[in-house]
């Protein structure tokens, strides 16, 4: 029998704004500390004021991965509009534009959102799949663009992906406590290059076709980790964000087991823990095994959008304080499982002057996993001072 999917209801919504996302109140110093620890992002200068009050910014400054937990679905919103009954949702990638506007402490930001595009491919993983695309502006109270997010989400059939038995080892692997060292020794090395850069200057002119940015590594991914990258998302948190209303998890497919009230605001007001996602409704896959076998994982997984904020925080913590990632496009292969570590490495292709005079460096990112299975992979470009 062919299996289709059913996409009709997506037509109506392509190109019109849906409701932004708005948090309650200002940003907080210790919401972009929170943020910077979520994203294992070991940067001074986004949490240590006295190191950021000798910087270029003179205060606590948020990494540009911030803007994405200015979104109440980690920028996944204009994604996913429109019913595709019996469906499952997967974060796919997601492609940035920054315009140099910063974040700090006392902004308040808000998200406008609007549905872009959709189209249907038959893949091995699932067979028709809906790869649906929407964006995301973020602003700041100034009126300034701080960035553009243009998300893709993957949908695709509950019928088939229940067919198709988890992928991957159901048990988490075991590491010893030399691997474990080695692996800390390894950390700190990208850590320590962050360090040793400091406020100064990474120049344009130093940088060469062929260069390869120093490795990034961090894990083995648990499921407490993946609770705080999701307790790092503001959104998570009770009563801090004017929660949509025209939000129906059912419209999008979540039925059955899956369903449940994550970002209801009727519900946050009567019981709040069945609205945050990290015990019920479709979430609740990403730190329970149980349910994350039910959509098609072997065990606990990570977070599409942390990989996102992994990858951008990658390149702007080599680039320094005087550079900034003006353009990445990533696509999500895979996500992180608990017990696996993430390896991450980047090559630098080309070297340029755009029309708007910028000095830009384009680098390659992979990111692996420990077995040497693709997690994720972008092409960015990344301004630097030149001399």
């Amino acid at each position: 029998m062919t299996k289709t999917l059913d996409t009709s209801d997506l037509d109506q919504h392509m190109g019109k704004p849906i409701q932004p996302a708005r948090m309650k109140e200002e940003i907080h110093n210790n919401d972009i500390r929170r943020w910077a620890q979520g994203m294992h992002y070991a940067n001074r200068l986004h949490y240590d004021a006295d190191y950021a009050a000798e910087s270029r910014f003179t205060r606590l400054v948020a990494p540009q991965s911030f803007a994405v937990t200015m979104d109440c679905a980690h920028g996944s919103a204009p994604a996913c509009v429109g019913s595709i009954p019996n469906s499952h949702l997967l974060f796919g990638g997601d492609e940035w534009w920054f315009y140099g506007p910063r974040v700090f402490g006392g902004d308040r930001i808000i998200n406008e959102r609007i549905p872009f595009d959709y189209v249907v491919k038959d893949t091995k993983f699932a067979g028709p799949t809906c790869f649906q695309r929407g964006d995301n502006f973020y602003k700041n109270d100034r009126g300034e663009l701080i960035a553009k997010q243009r998300s893709t989400a993957i949908r695709y059939s509950l019928e088939h992906s229940s067919e198709t038995p988890p992928t991957g080892a159901t048990e988490d692997p075991e590491w010893t406590d030399a691997q474990i060292a080695e692996l800390e020794a390894r950390k700190f090395q990208w850590i320590q290059m962050i360090h040793d850069l400091g406020h100064k200057e990474r120049w344009w002119d130093e940088v060469n076709v062929g260069d390869k940015l120093p490795e990034r590594v961090f894990g083995p991914h648990t499921i407490a980790s993946f609770t705080t990258e999701w307790r790092a998302y503001l959104f998570t948190i009770w009563g801090g964000t004017h929660r949509r209303t025209d939000l129906d998890l059912e419209a999008l497919g979540f039925v059955g087991p899956m369903a449940g009230h994550e970002n209801d605001p009727v519900m946050e007001a009567i019981n709040p823990e069945l609205t945050d996602g990290a015990y019920f409704g479709p979430s609740r896959g990403h730190l329970f095994p149980r349910w994350a076998r039910f959509i098609g994982m072997p065990r606990a997984y990570g977070y599409g959008a942390s990989m996102g904020a992994w990858i951008l925080d990658y390149m702007a913590g080599w680039a320094g304080e005087h550079g900034l990632v003006v353009h990445s496009n990533a696509s999500y292969r895979g996500p992180a499982f608990t017990g696996d570590v993430t390896i991450m490495t980047a090559d630098v292709v080309d070297k340029f002057v755009d029309d708007e005079g910028r000095h830009l460096i384009q680098v390659d990112v992979k990111m692996a996993s420990q077995l040497g299975v693709t997690m994720a992979t972008a092409k960015a470009e990344i301004q630097l001072p030149k001399k």
